[in-house]
């Protein structure tokens, strides 16, 4: 996994394509639990981020589509956001869909939010037009993101949007000494998985036909009182971060790293004081003339 975003669609596709049956609902649960916990935590972000696209649209958007939705938290977002709105999530994930339902139907949005299962490395899904179509974390797992952004364009009214946002990396949570005999713990573990830089996505709008609108990151810097998800959010993330640690990391690291991860010592996540939750993500916008 690359350290700049969080897998989703064809990404958790070709995770579980070739795993067990208890292996592949183990870490599509995990990866459902980290999604809800970071629509929790940074709701505030997710707010401002829903905001701004209400401000460039040309009007208020009432068909929108998210892609790679996940368990459907920027699809609930968006729906709060847009009251006039009915927003279809796509997702390859059954499971992900069958949550995203539930919490639809909780919220009194079953009405406004369905879900649609569909691989967009296979073909598009009849999803008729949209005004608005958002992509979080998603299109560049994709086999040909040019081929999907085409049918994005084809799929939005003239004057529709089109918002991709990346994670430029995964959060951070600890300070430099994390009271476990291994300062610099965090730093060293994101070093030993980063992958290739969060791609730009202007040109690629350029391509597709669009006319870049806006291009802004947000940086996420929460201050304290944290939201009451934090701790288990942490522990979330950095026990992701940890399942693909093995042989890049010292077993000094790697134990350090278990202690702050474990649901009853000392150092734990659950039990500290000092946490904090910093990122940064970026969206480009585009218009379809």
């Amino acid at each position: 996994m690359n350290s700049h975003a969080t897998p989703t669609a064809a990404a958790r596709t070709a995770a579980t394509r070739t795993a067990a049956p208890d292996t592949a609902a183990a870490t599509e649960a995990a990866m459902a639990e980290i999604l809800e916990l970071d629509a929790e935590v940074l709701e505030a972000y997710l707010s401002e981020l829903t905001t701004w696209l209400g401000e460039l649209s040309d009007r208020e958007p009432v068909r929108i589509v998210d892609l790679g939705s996940g368990t459907g938290t920027g699809a609930i977002a968006l729906a709060r956001r847009f009251p006039r709105a009915g927003v279809s999530a796509v997702d390859v994930s059954p499971q992900m869909l069958h949550r995203l339902s539930a919490k639809a139907s909780g919220l009194g949005l079953a009405d406004r939010v369905r879900g649609v299962q569909a691989d967009l490395d296979q073909g598009w899904p009849d999803l008729g037009g949209g005004d608005l179509v958002w992509a979080a974390a998603a299109l560049h797992h994709l086999a040909d993101p040019g081929r999907v952004l085409s049918h994005v364009f084809d799929a939005l009214r003239p004057g529709g949007l089109l918002a991709v946002t990346e994670m430029d990396f995964f959060p951070r949570f600890l300070p430099e000494d994390a009271g476990v005999g291994r300062p610099g713990l965090e730093a060293r573990l994101h070093d030993a998985l980063k992958g290739a830089p969060a791609p730009g996505w202007t040109d690629h709008l350029v391509r597709a036909g669009f006319t870049p609108e806006a291009e802004r990151p947000f940086v996420i810097d929460l201050p304290a009182p944290l939201p009451g998800a934090t701790a288990r959010y942490a522990q979330a993330c950095l026990r992701k971060l940890r399942s693909h640690l093995d042989g890049q990391l010292p077993a000094d690291d790697l134990a350090a790293l278990d202690a702050v991860t474990d649901d009853e010592g000392p150092h734990s996540v659950l039990r500290r004081g000092d946490l904090t939750v910093r990122t940064t993500r970026t969206t480009w916008v585009g218009r379809r003339p």
